[in-house]
């Protein structure tokens, strides 16, 4: 059942939301020769990222629909000056009549807008806002489609899917389903190597960076605490310093990124909030592989480093597989919810006055 936007948005239950957008028809207006499009995306999704309050924890754009998580970050725009606002505002929306390579003209004509004290609020709660961020992306890429076809008419489909996240289990198996979506589609063979995903930003990001050993080493870094050899003691207080050492290393390099980090440091070392608290990039990136082998015969393996993985997170490898095949599993997600517990989903329904909420993912019998 449909459920209003406004009803479904609720800052209290969550801040995470998985939109969906799909070309009209289905058609592959991104695909069969039009590809660049999606670079176009790539590069509006993330000048956005940049100047709303909303950070982009995962994205992939495909042939014929896209997929983009977001987190709303409210707390963000309130600290922002009138003076500020008016400029993310405009880089998004340039006017056509400001000359905005004249820094001049540019301060005063901000400075005059800042005054406006009710048309500055009207522009704070729109760079806040899941819908006008998913307005600020779609509609002037459907203008530049239509003016590279010489038509008219609908590029998207009127209405954006919209799903809410309700748990770190869900977060990061919706990050790995978006991901994913070209290897499971058959367009890429492996995760780094899909084009125009938030994987392949982050491992790119990483090798820019110079940090592909300390993501390597991030991953792999449970190895560390194991004995060398039958019978020898692992040394933890060198594993804490390395841990502690590989962790600032790649915080700071997610910091540097337009995508949101994938660890939240805040408490340790950094000030740039995260998705989740004790897990960071190299893990993730891990768990993304893993799963990715899940769908080929005899690749899959669970390691010890994948064992302290689905320990962090209360779960488990049988029911990780259960969510991420029945995620891929479906032509069209239906829910309006996403939650790994039945308790969770519950709170949901009881908070809407209804008997039950729809999941996106059916629970198993024994989740």
């Amino acid at each position: 059942m449909t459920v209003a936007r406004g009803e479904l948005v609720d800052l209290e239950v969550t801040r995470y939301y998985h939109c969906i957008s799909r070309c009209v028809r289905r058609a592959f207006l991104c695909g069969e020769g039009f590809e660049h499009r999606k670079q176009w995306i790539e590069e509006r999704m993330e000048a956005l990222a940049k100047n709303f309050a909303v950070s982009v924890c995962g994205f992939a754009i495909m042939d014929n629909h896209l997929h983009v998580l977001v987190r709303l970050d409210p707390g963000v725009v309130a600290a922002w000056s009138s003076e500020e606002v008016v400029r993310r505002w405009i880089a998004v929306y340039p006017p056509r009549t400001l000359a905005l390579d004249d820094e001049k003209v540019l301060r005063m004509w901000v400075a005059h807008q800042a005054k406006d004290s009710k048309n500055v609020q009207k522009l704070r709660e729109r760079l806040q806002n899941l819908g006008w961020f998913m307005k600020a992306l779609k509609e002037p890429l459907a203008r530049l489609a239509n003016k590279e076809d010489d038509c008219k008419g609908t590029f998207w489909e009127s209405r954006y899917k919209s799903i809410a996240i309700l748990d770190e289990e869900a977060l990061l198996a919706t990050c790995a389903y978006i991901d994913l979506n070209p290897v499971a589609a058959g367009i890429a063979a492996t995760p780094e190597t899909s084009k125009h995903t938030s994987v392949r930003q982050r491992v790119q990001h990483a090798k820019a960076e110079g940090k592909l050993v300390a993501l390597k080493a991030a991953a792999t870094a449970l190895r560390r605490t194991e004995p060398r050899r039958k019978g020898q003691t692992p040394n933890h207080s060198e594993s804490a310093a390395a841990d502690v050492n590989w962790r600032q290393t790649l915080g700071r390099m997610e910091e540097s990124h337009w995508l949101c980090p994938v660890e939240d440091l805040r408490r340790k070392v950094l000030g740039r909030e995260g998705m989740i608290e004790s897990f960071s990039l190299g893990s993730y990136l891990l768990l993304v592989d893993y799963t990715s082998r899940m769908f080929r015969a005899g690749k899959a393996r669970v390691t010890s480093e994948l064992r302290g993985i689905f320990e962090r997170l209360g779960t488990s490898a049988e029911f990780w597989e259960h969510r991420l095949k029945k995620l891929f599993g479906k032509s069209r997600l239906l829910g309006n919810y996403f939650a790994t517990s039945r308790e969770r989903l519950q709170e949901i329904a009881d908070r809407r006055g209804v008997h039950h909420v729809d999941n996106a993912v059916p629970l198993a019998a024994t989740g």
